[in-house]
């Protein structure tokens, strides 16, 4: 026994002073590391160095079964690892470190997060995979300044809706968890890598489509319906157009649900009636004077030849039916503008604007004319102008010959092509007559300010009804029908005079 003793003392004494030397230039340094030490706890002879200013501590790769409550002490530590140890709790005392921006807690055995992880409000990175947790918490919200989350590895089987307000989060990982289900919320994230692979995933929802900022996505090992797996493993190009394209559809599908007028019967299908069409609206989208438009992007012209059959056969008989109602009068012309106005209201903004939709009339006609549904962040979606040129080519057709619009690959425009189009929508609205002090500034539409933009749209719709009139005035009076006029106005005036003189003499 005293000979195996004998032994082992030189190894215990090795690592004792690997240890003491470890105090000893983290207390000049500030930098603590005393990883793959096969520690149990924390040093005792720690207390006879001044530690209360390191900055840095890994106590990765030892055998440490809870957090030291030593380290709890340490007030200017900004990150701790505890990588690979076999902790199976933390000590509320771990909220003391206020100042702290990175903690990596992976390959425990935590199955769970104490409420002090969410004490830390300056913290900026959380790495907690290869664990057994099997929930987040809903005060995840706390982790205000949080940017980067890794749970991966665990046996999460669902994520609270909290996890959508991290404003400043960009990069969440996923990977290997039991979820079946993903939060809406995370569309509302700024991430740039969003890793949710080796899960149960069976859908994506179509509102992860506004992940604008997102440059990586993987979505592996899923049990994919919806993008189907032959589209995901194309890369996220080909995840977001499929998304945008699916979104498009089921928008479209619901419109012409509320569109389907009420007390009309045929003999044709649902699915006949009221066939998928995309909007007959003049977007003048690379348009040129013989009135051709090319499409801008990657996307093959093979992929839209149907649809473009379709609408061809759905221009022309909407084209047909306009005509026959112009020759029908001119109060269905008037009505329809009218209906115009209000579509464009409700589509502003419905709550502002209660007072002037109730007094419109709503003919659901225009809308299946527009054929355009907008988001509920109106002011964003407006402020690219795109919207705007389309109403505008609408009214007189290629009044903006070149508009600027969104892609699946870049959903968003630049602030440069927004202002184009915001300003060839204003310069349009002056060469239709719109006056001057109805013209909202540019500033207006790209910084989203609704109300002027609202009243420069009222004023064109206006400025135009009031043009119809005229022009329909200008073609119901001919030269022939103003002589005629002026004719029996004087004959009708010299009868009336003639039968006064007469009656006065009578009377006399």
């Amino acid at each position: 026994m005293a000979a195996g003793d004998g032994a082992q003392l030189p190894a215990t004494v090795a690592a004792s002073r690997s240890v003491e030397k470890a105090l000893e230039e983290a207390a000049v340094s500030g930098a603590l590391n005393l990883s793959n030490r096969r520690l149990k706890e924390f040093p005792r002879s720690a207390r006879n160095y001044d530690l209360s200013d390191i900055t840095h501590a890994d106590l990765s790769k030892n055998r440490l079964c809870e957090l030291p409550e030593e380290l709890c002490q340490f007030m200017s530590l900004e990150t701790l690892s505890l990588y690979h140890n076999g902790m199976r709790s933390l000590s509320p005392s771990l909220s003391n470190l206020q100042a702290l921006t990175y903690l990596n807690l992976s390959r425990n055995l935590l199955s769970s997060l104490p409420p002090s992880v969410f004490q830390l409000p300056f913290l900026r990175v959380l790495i907690i995979s290869n664990n057994k947790l099997c929930s987040l918490s809903t005060s995840i919200y706390a982790l205000t300044h949080l940017r980067q989350l890794d749970v991966s590895c665990n046996e999460l089987q669902s994520l609270p809706p909290e996890l959508g307000q991290l404003e400043c989060l960009r990069d969440l990982n996923l990977r290997r968890n039991h979820l079946t289900t993903l939060p809406e919320e995370i569309s509302e994230l700024p991430l740039v890598r969003l890793d949710i692979s080796c899960n149960g995933i069976s859908h994506v929802p179509l509102c992860y489509r506004h992940l604008r900022h997102l440059q990586s996505i993987s979505l592996d090992n899923n049990p994919l319906q919806m993008p189907p797996a032959q589209i995901c493993s194309k890369g996220k190009y080909h995840i977001f157009k499929y998304l945008n394209m699916e979104a498009c559809k089921r928008n479209q599908e619901e419109l012409e649900r509320h569109l389907r007028p009420t007390g009309f019967s045929t003999c044709l299908t649902e699915q006949e009636l009221f066939t998928g069409q995309i909007g007959l609206l003049d977007s003048g989208f690379n348009s040129v004077e013989s009135g051709s438009k090319r499409w801008s992007g990657n996307e093959s012209t093979d992929d839209f030849s149907e649809r473009s059959l379709r609408m061809t056969e759905v221009s022309r008989d909407q084209m047909n039916l306009e005509e026959e109602q112009e020759e029908d009068g001119f109060s269905l012309k008037t009505a329809a503008l009218n209906c115009q106005l209000s579509v464009l209201l409700r589509l502003f903004n419905a709550d502002e604007n209660k007072d002037v939709l109730n007094t419109l009339p709503v003919l659901k006609t225009l809308e299946s004319h527009l054929k355009i549904t907008l988001p509920e962040d109106l002011g964003e979606a407006l402020s690219n102008g795109t919207v705007l040129c389309q109403l505008v080519n609408h009214i007189r057709p290629r009044s903006v010959s070149i508009i600027h619009v969104p892609s699946p690959a870049v959903p968003k425009l630049s602030t440069a092509k927004s202002r184009v189009n915001v300003e060839s929508f204003l310069g349009a609205c002056r060469k239709l007559g719109l006056p001057e002090k109805a013209v909202c500034t540019c500033s207006d539409v790209l910084l989203s300010n609704l109300s002027p933009v609202l009243d420069c749209v009222t004023a064109l719709l206006a400025v135009e009804c009031e043009g119809v009139v005229g022009e329909k005035w200008s073609h119901s009076s001919s030269p022939s029908s103003s002589l005629l006029s002026l004719d029996f106005l004087l004959f009708y005036c010299a009868a009336m005079a003639l039968l006064c003189v007469l009656y006065c003499y009578l009377l006399t």
